[in-house]
């Protein structure tokens, strides 16, 4: 076991597929000689060259649509997105082409692509560097998303989303990139469609993805000091849903508190009050509750853009209500 973090978690995943398949490569803005905007491709322009390292141009639409008719052809390209708000500029090639290509043609062309990058809110980046891409490209179909939050399941993930047939959008947090954790020595892969029991108990179901499982477990500790027992599930797979991990806790624990750094209008949350509504209504003691970013763009003033996302103590708040509903 070794001490690695997140990002360098990421860039060993992509060095190890690089290695082990010759048809991978990375492109990007500033992914060769700068080694990425958070230094998740250090070196690997050193390693494998400017044709598997390329340095793209300012200009998303153009190179996702190259990275896309490559894959048509057999290679497995890395998008990086500086941040991923700038891929928002891609949309179309993303949407129409890399989503849908391997229906409309009868399954005759695959799609192995895989965008990641950093999003989320951080440290007063403004606005347009804190996009959070998951619910914009939630009603896409053909496409996986899936959403890291610890340095082991970065580094599983990847390597997964790497060696899948279909594009997967890899969402990375800005603000988790320096989180350490020991690793494997060997090699190890993590399925792209399961959701992580990260805590087992009895009294709540708290479903979570990405910055905000780090904001469930501080509020954990508050709530077990307080006698409360709540289990905490990592969706982790954004699309498709793993509804067989969920299923199983809200048959247990008969109530459900979703957090989540995404907006509260057609957020990740909203579709899965509608889909637990649908499958598993009788199930439920109380309400879904949602907590949910606000509506607006993120401010750049740090006290505001604090309040704009939830914060662990109003996770704390919010069991504590829930666990009190009498029957």
């Amino acid at each position: 076991m070794a001490q690695t973090l997140l990002f360098n978690a990421l860039g060993a995943a992509i060095d190890e597929e690089m290695a082990h398949d010759p048809t991978v490569y990375v492109l990007g803005e500033d992914v060769g000689h700068y080694g990425g905007s958070y230094k998740v491709t250090k070196d690997l322009y050193q390693k494998y060259g400017e044709l598997r390292v390329l340095d793209t141009p300012i200009a998303e639409n153009s190179f996702t649509g190259m990275a896309i008719g490559s894959a048509l052809t057999g290679l497995r390209p890395i998008i990086e997105g500086m941040n991923m708000g700038f891929l928002l500029l891609a949309f179309n090639q993303i949407a129409n082409n890399a989503g849908m290509l391997r229906y409309t043609s009868g399954g005759n062309f695959k799609i192995p692509l895989v965008i990641r990058g950093p999003g989320g809110v951080g440290r007063q980046l403004g606005a347009e560097h804190s996009q959070r891409l998951e619910a914009y490209f939630q009603a896409v179909p053909g496409l996986k998303i899936v959403a890291c939050s610890t340095p082991y399941n970065a580094k599983g993930l990847l390597k997964a989303a790497i060696r899948d047939e279909n594009p997967v959008l890899f969402f990375e947090h800005v603000l988790l990139y320096n989180l350490k954790e020991d690793l494997p020595e060997e090699e190890y892969l993590l399925p792209l469609d399961k959701a992580e029991l990260v805590r087992s108990g009895k009294d709540v179901t708290i479903l979570t993805y990405s910055r905000m499982r780090h904001h469930v477990t501080q509020a954990v500790k508050t709530l077990e000091k307080q006698g409360y027992d709540p289990e905490v599930i990592d969706l982790i797979s954004l699309k498709p849903l793993d509804f067989e991990t969920i299923g199983t806790s809200i048959r247990k624990t008969h109530r459900v508190i979703i957090v989540e750094e995404c907006m509260k209008t057609g957020g990740i949350a909203a579709e899965l009050i509608a889909s637990i509504n649908e499958r598993l209504f009788d199930e439920l003691d109380a309400p879904v509750l949602r907590l949910s970013s606000q509506d607006i763009p993120t401010p750049y003033n740090g006290t505001l853009e604090r309040l704009t996302i939830v914060q662990p103590e109003q996770i704390v708040e919010a069991v504590q209500k829930m666990v009190a509903m009498k029957v």
